[in-house]
């Protein structure tokens, strides 16, 4: 669990790594979609435990990255000179 009282540092982000953490959190949160649909599949108890356990860390992973660009500001794209 992360803390709220995490005190706000004001960091930036460039727009193309925002995108990239982005497709990462939807790769993750499809992928653990995917594995968690497998589990009814499975016979072992033990297979079923390390599935399940599979889902979980990818479900935290993708939340911890949405935490992450929640609190991160885009850095705006710099303009343009004209030469």
């Amino acid at each position: 669990m992360i803390p709220d009282c995490i005190p706000h540092e004001g960091f930036e982000i460039s727009p193309r790594f925002r995108t990239t953490i982005e497709g990462r959190v939807a790769k993750l949160e499809r992928d653990a979609d995917y594995d968690e649909a497998q589990i009814a599949s499975l016979d072992s108890l033990d297979h079923i435990r390390r599935q399940m356990r599979l889902v979980a860390v990818q479900r935290a992973e993708a939340l911890r990255m949405r935490i992450f660009l929640d609190r991160a500001k885009t850095r705006l794209p710099r303009p343009m000179i004209a030469l």
